[in-house]
Formats: C-alpha cells, sequence, structure tokens
C-alpha cells in the first residue's frame, strides 16, 4: 500500500512539473480567436505558416538593390536600421523587413532552426517575387539568419551584412579559453541563462519566468550590458521615432515563449553548422559579405566576431571603438553599413 501511494505521489509531482516547469504557455497566435489582429501584409509559405513583412525604400520594379532585413531579439520589422532618404534614392534602394517566426504577426514555428531560417528568407523572397538575388543585413540576434543564407543559400545573396550579430559561444571553432573569456565577461545571471538556453532548452521558459533568481538582464530596465554609448543612441532615437515604436511592443504579442524563448534556444544551441566552416560566396568577388563590431558592446563580446573573422579572411571586418550594441543607430552608421554592403 505505501508503495502505491509513493508511486502516486511521485506521478502527481511529475505531472505537476511538467504543467508548471515545461508545458509551454498557451500561444495567441495572430488572426486566430482570441489572438492579436493581423495588421500587416502577410505571405503564407509552403507549410502554412504566415510571415508578415514590410515593403520600404524605391519600388522593387524600379530598384537597383534589393535587401532583406533580419531583426534582432525581443524586436520586430517595425523596428530596424534607419537609412536616409538620400542614401535609398541614390542607391535606389528596396528594402524588405519581416517578423522573424513567432514575433510580431508571424506565425510560430515549432520546428525552427538555424537551417530553418534561411528557407523562410528564401521563400519571402520567391513569394515576393524580388528576384533570384538579393543582399542580407542582419542586426543582433538576426545575425544567425544570416550565417544561414551564407551557408545555404549562398547562390541567393548578393552580398550580406552581419550588424553586431550573436555569437553561440559554443561553436567547435572556439577555443576553450576564449570562451571562458568572453562568456565569463558577462553578468553572471546572463552567463546562466545562456547555458540554460544551451545545455537544458527545455528549461529555459521557466528559467526566463522564474521570479527565484535573476533571469536575463537584457531585458531589464538599465541592464549593465549596454554602454554609456548605448544609452546615448537610444536616447537620439527618440528624438527621431516614438517611444511605441522603439519599445517595440507588438513584438511579443503572441507571448515570450514562441519569440525570446525559441529564439533564445535557437540562437545559443546545438547549430547544424559551424560559421568558421562556411566557404566564401563570392570567390570571384561578385559580392562581399561585412561584420561590424563596436568595441564597447557588452552584449556581444568583440573578441568572438574577430575571432571568426580571423578563421574566414574573406569577410570584411569592422571594429569601431566607443560605440557598443546600437552601433548601427549611431550618427550616420547605417547609411555606412548600407553603402559599404552595396559598393563595397
Amino acid at each position: 500500500m505505501t508503495l502505491k501511494v509513493a508511486l502516486a505521489v511521485a506521478v502527481c509531482l511529475v505531472g505537476w512539473a511538467y504543467v508548471a516547469i515545461l508545458k509551454p504557455p498557451p500561444t495567441k497566435v495572430c488572426g486566430t480567436p482570441g489572438g492579436p489582429p493581423v495588421t500587416s501584409p502577410r505571405v503564407r509559405l509552403s507549410d502554412g505558416r504566415h510571415l508578415a513583412y514590410k515593403e520600404e525604400g524605391v519600388p522593387k520594379e524600379d530598384a537597383k538593390h534589393k535587401i532583406i532585413i533580419m531583426h534582432g531579439y525581443g524586436s520586430s520589422k517595425d523596428f530596424n536600421l534607419i537609412f536616409s532618404q538620400e542614401v535609398i534614392d541614390n542607391l535606389q534602394v528596396y528594402l524588405l523587413s519581416f517578423d522573424r517566426a513567432g514575433y510580431g504577426e508571424s506565425d510560430p514555428n515549432p520546428k525552427r532552426s538555424v537551417k530553418s531560417e534561411a528557407f523562410d528568407i528564401q521563400e519571402l523572397a520567391d513569394r515576393l517575387q524580388i528576384g533570384t538575388k538579393f543582399y542580407v543585413i542582419g542586426v543582433s540576434m538576426g545575425g544567425y539568419s544570416v550565417w544561414s543564407c551564407l551557408k545555404y543559400i549562398p547562390h541567393r545573396l548578393s552580398g550580406a551584412a552581419l550588424v553586431v550579430p550573436v555569437v553561440n559561444f559554443w561553436w567547435p571553432s572556439v577555443p576553450t579559453s576564449l570562451y571562458k573569456e568572453t562568456l565569463g565577461s558577462l553578468p553572471f545571471q546572463d552567463q546562466m541563462a545562456m547555458r540554460v538556453a544551451h545545455y537544458t532548452p527545455w528549461l529555459y521558459n521557466w528559467w526566463l519566468t522564474q521570479k527565484w533568481f535573476p533571469s536575463f538582464s537584457i531585458l531589464q530596465p538599465n541592464s549593465p550590458l549596454f554602454s554609456d554609448s548605448d544609452n546615448e543612441a537610444f536616447k537620439n532615437l527618440l528624438s527621431i521615432i516614438n517611444l511605441d515604436k522603439v519599445m517595440n511592443y507588438k513584438a511579443r504579442q503572441q507571448g515570450d515563449y514562441e519569440s525570446l524563448v525559441r529564439d533564445m534556444i535557437t540562437g545559443f544551441g546545438n547549430w547544424e553548422f559551424d560559421p568558421a566552416d562556411i566557404a566564401n560566396p563570392f570567390p570571384n568577388n561578385e559580392g562581399s559579405v561585412h561584420i561590424w563590431q563596436g568595441l564597447d558592446d557588452k552584449i556581444i563580446p568583440y573578441q568572438l566576431n574577430r575571432h571568426v573573422s580571423e578563421k574566414l579572411p574573406w569577410v570584411r571586418y569592422h571594429e569601431i571603438t566607443d560605440i557598443g550594441h546600437l552601433l548601427a543607430f549611431k550618427g550616420n552608421n547605417s547609411d555606412v553599413i548600407l553603402q559599404e554592403l552595396v559598393l563595397g
């Protein structure tokens, strides 16, 4: 009898743990009953999911350069790089931004991976008929989307720019000493968040939502991960665009699990490839690949992007002093990034 009671208690505890810790929260998918409304144009992918997008710049029919932009962590298509109209017009640039899976108004992808990013981008380009070749720009967490494109669809690319791109401390090419140095430079709570996302991804949603320990400081006001340069850039942004757009409230409207949690698990999980093993997509210099990194970036340790660029001599690596993670929003840096990509 005692054994039966013990087994019953154990089963109850397992059931409670699953519901309380492991079971994903309900998803509020856009366009479904009880979910947020669909207010943006969307394309339907071959697997039935939708991607929401935004078009800017010159009409694609008239464009000389067509560029797809991938947003960062906790962001969406509605908050991206800010280019001057003069540069857009002079270069004849068409810009296509989209909500990555689970963000904004794009459907979640339960099978999301680094690899799936490239094929989402390729199908989006084909559905919108922007042509066989296009440029890609990935900002911060959107950097792994660019690596995916360089690995899986290099034949579709005219060029690529990775702006303060995410780095995975567990890439095989990262030496143990560099892994320890760079991960150890982050606040302890952020080290733990990344380790949980990598080693026990099934626990990451609980880790992000639990109240016993600090989880991920980048989600907190006045995060220590933002440098003085970042704070200054943020103030400048507020003088250009309104607070709602900067804070991007719609980015997480389908739930943090489908946006923040899946993004972290994908970015810091086990990749299907190591960027250091990617072949030069432009052996005849018909295009170029750029990495832009601020030396004052406390979110992405510059040593890792410097290491990757040394492994890939065909990458044009740009380091900027006294600039943090919001590098693209300081001065005219966005315009410089764009010009280097299409003219360099």
